[in-house]
Formats: structure tokens, C-alpha cells, sequence
């Protein structure tokens, strides 16, 4: 498979390429040149597969070219030992819980994913060259990355993240870990870290210096296994005789999550239509509304995850569906909900359903409540487990969520990081000295 660039202006790529470069060299992402459609016999199928067998025939489509098959197949296998449940919590509404891997958080399986097939691409080259990752995070990709490549030998990680703008919990499953994962504390907000990051990818002395690449959802091989998740979805929806009018609700950010479900879709997968569930960052709330995107700062919202004012992943989407706003507003709508809006949602749910949201789920459900039609079922993703969230979640809701025991080990270790600006030279300077 032959990776192109969405700016236009850079050497068609393949999937080695793709995943150690991260980046393009005119700093677009990189996209497939061809979605291959899943055969009908699939999905007729699939309610009765495991999620490993159905996550191993879409990584196959993706990747099977080339990644040695078996090889592949054990990446997967290793990456899912666990499940993503789909949970019914009122009438047509249904949560599919996203947070059962070692983090308890969505990102799971494309850092771990990617951490394996980065690792056999290293195998199959035979340098003994050090591999530096950088990823930028709002809160659950830093420590999905982090313990992803947790000891993984020829790779090191540095996390960047905004000072005082992550949950506690947060910053202690990247913070706490030591050995090849370095935290790096940037003195600003969640795009500051972004743009560290990208700026350096672009950077011809720090690329001379280290090799580098991302694992934020910029890197086809971050957020492309993120398509499991809905294929998994449909099946155990089609399993409840509820697949036939499905909703898909994403709460996003960077929007790495959501493009995922559309590469699905476009590999047949048979979701109805798609909504984009927004906090108060609105940017692409706005854009389906007029037609235009237009980046704006992010603002801190109780959602911090999705805290992201310029999401990465929109140009995908727009290439995806050749730039046209009648094409993705024809297949997604979106939703954006204030501070007060997510706090109501969470007491109301709990109320009415004893169900627990996270304020980003709480996005995701609400969107549902608002937006789904008469005949339609929704799957809204919850992306990360409620007591990664404890403080809010306990305060608003006036319960003591209890904490789990692998969230509880990682606030026992001790914090180390590395203070940094979010000037670019500084971050520049420190890495030369690396």
C-alpha cells in the first residue's frame, strides 16, 4: 500500500515510511491511496467473530501488503487482550466502553499497536539506529503511548504535555514510568505541544541529530487500528438486532477517533451516519454549519481530552470526502455542549440510568439524546473510565468513584518530568543534548 500526502507536495510513501516518519516532508498527513472494501461475507458473519478475529481481517486490509501476515496477526493478538463491551444505558442508547485496556482509555490500541508493528519494522531493517517518538498529549494519549512502548528495546518517548491541564491521574500513568518514557512539562496549553511537536519533525539539524517519529494521531499507525472499535461495535449491535439504523457517536478532539470510524465506513462498514460530539471547542461544530474551518485557540474545558482548538485530523476527513463540506455534513453532524451542559448530562444519566459518564462521554451521550431519530439505535463511544476523571466526576456527582487498582499503582510512583517552554528553540536545544 502507497501513502500519499493530504498537502500534495511530497514523495508517495510506503507504509514503513509512513509509520517511522510520521509526518510527511511538506508537513501533511499521510493517507492510503486505496480503502479497501471488507467482502460481503464478512459482515454477514461478523456478530459471531471475536474482536480479535474481526480487528485481524481489518488490519489485513490495511496493512496486509506489508506486514508478513503472521506477524500481523500476532500484533493484533497481542495488542487486544481485552474486550470493548457494548452496554445498554437507556432505550435505544448504548455505550460502547472503550476503557478496558491498561490505561482504561480508548487510545490503547493504536499506541500499543503501533508500538508493535513500529518494532518490527525495526526488526526487518537491522539498524541498530535509536528511534525517538514524540507525542504531544491533552490527557489519555500521553499515557496510552507511554505504557504502550514501555520497554520496547530501540525506542524511546518523549511526552509533551500541558502544565496543570491534565488530570492528576493523567499525568501520573507517563510521568511515574522511567526507563525509555520521558515527560516533558511544556509551560502552555494542548496546541503549544502539537506544534513542538511538528515544528521539530520539520527541523533538518534535529532530524540530522535523531530519528524521529510521532505517535499521536497524525501516524497512519496510530489512529488507523482505531477502526476495530466499530467494526466490533456493529457486530455486537448486529448480535442485539439493533445494527440495521446505526448511530455512531464520537466524542473528539483531535479528531484521530472519528477519521478511524470513517475509514470504516468506507470500507463498507454499515454505520447509517456519524456524529461529532464537541466541548466548548467548536471548530468543527462550526465548520458543518458554514463551511469554513477556522482554528481558534482551544479553551480549558472539564473535557480536557478534547481541549484541542486545530484538530489534526480534519485534513483527512477533508480529503477523504475531496474537500467537499455537502459531503461530510451529508454523512456527520455535530454537537457542542458547554461546561454546565456536560455537569447536567452527568447528574441527569446517573439519575435516571445509574450509569457513570466521564465528561467526555457525557458529549457523546448527549448528542445522542438530542440527535438520534425515531427508528435509530446509538453507540456513543466512552473513552475513558469515569475515575480517570475522579476529581470531577465524584465532585458532580457527589459519589467516590473507586479508583482501579492499575490507575492506583501509577499515583504511587514518583513524578519525573522536564520543565520546558513552548518555545520551539528551547525544545529544540534540549533534544540536540539528548
Amino acid at each position: 500500500m502507497k501513502y500519499y500526502s493530504t498537502n500534495g507536495n511530497a514523495p508517495i510513501a510506503d507504509l514503513h515510511k509512513a509509520v517511522v516518519k510520521g509526518l510527511a516532508e511538506d508537513r501533511g498527513l499521510y493517507m492510503p491511496q486505496e480503502i479497501k472494501k471488507l467482502p460481503k461475507a464478512f459482515f454477514d458473519d461478523i456478530q459471531d467473530m471475536t474482536f480479535q478475529n474481526i480487528a485481524y481481517n481489518v488490519a489485513s486490509a490495511f496493512f496486509g501488503e506489508d506486514v508478513d501476515l503472521d506477524a500481523l496477526q500476532d500484533i493484533v493478538y497481542d495488542t487486544l487482550q481485552f474486550d470493548c463491551p457494548v452496554v445498554k444505558v437507556k432505550d435505544n442508547i448504548y455505550s460502547l466502553e472503550l476503557f478496558h485496556g491498561p490505561t482504561l482509555a480508548f487510545k490503547d490500541v493504536g499506541a500499543r499497536f503501533m508500538a508493535r508493528l513500529l518494532q518490527y519494522f525495526i526488526r526487518m531493517e537491522g539498524k541498530s539506529d535509536l528511534v525517538n517518538v514524540l507525542v504531544a498529549t491533552s490527557g489519555d494519549t500521553g499515557s496510552a503511548v507511554a505504557n504502550g512502548f514501555l520497554g520496547v528495546e530501540g525506542i524511546h518517548v518523549y511526552v509533551l504535555y500541558p502544565k496543570g491541564k491534565v488530570s492528576p491521574i493523567q499525568e501520573c500513568q507517563f510521568t511515574t514510568l522511567g526507563q525509555n518514557i520521558t515527560a516533558v512539562e511544556v509551560d502552555g496549553v494542548f496546541d503549544d505541544c502539537q506544534a513542538l511537536v511538528k515544528s521539530a519533525f520539520m527541523d533538518d539539524e534535529l532530524n540530522r541529530h535523531m530519528k524521529l517519529t510521532s505517535a499521536n494521531s497524525i501516524n497512519v499507525a496510530r489512529f488507523l487500528p482505531q477502526a476495530f472499535y466499530y467494526f466490533n461495535a456493529y457486530a455486537r449491535m448486529k448480535a442485539l438486532g439493533k445494527a440495521d439504523e446505526l448511530v455512531i457517536c464520537v466524542p473528539s478532539g483531535n479528531f484521530g477517533n472519528i477519521c478511524a470510524a470513517l475509514f470504516g465506513h468506507e470500507m463498507g462498514l454499515p454505520v447509517k451516519r456519524f456524529i461529532a460530539a464537541n466541548n466548548a471547542n467548536d471548530v468543527f461544530y462550526n465548520y458543518l454549519q458554514t463551511g469554513k474551518y477556522e482554528p481558534k485557540p482551544s479553551v480549558q474545558t472539564l473535557a480536557n481530552a478534547m481541549d484541542v482548538g486545530d484538530p489534526s485530523n480534519f485534513a483527512r476527513i477533508y480529503d477523504l470526502y475531496g474537500k467537499s463540506h455537502e459531503r461530510i455534513a451529508s454523512l456527520i453532524s455535530g454537537a457542542t455542549y458547554t461546561d454546565d451542559q456536560i455537569r447536567e448530562t452527568m447528574r441527569q444519566c446517573y439519575a435516571e440510568t445509574g450509569y457513570v459518564l466521564d465528561p467526555h462521554g457525557a458529549c457523546g451521550y448527549q448528542a445522542l439524546v438530542d440527535g438520534l431519530h425515531e427508528g435509530e439505535a446509538g453507540v456513543f463511544c466512552e473513552t475513558a473510565h469515569p475515575a480517570k476523571f475522579k476529581e470531577k466526576v465524584d465532585d458532580i456527582l457527589g459519589i467516590d468513584v473507586e479508583i482501579p487498582e492499575r490507575l492506583a499503582a501509577f499515583m504511587r510512583g514518583e513524578k519525573q518530568s522536564v520543565p520546558m517552554t513552548k518555545e520551539f528553540s528551547d525544545f529544540k536545544q534540549y533534544l540536540l543534548q539528548q
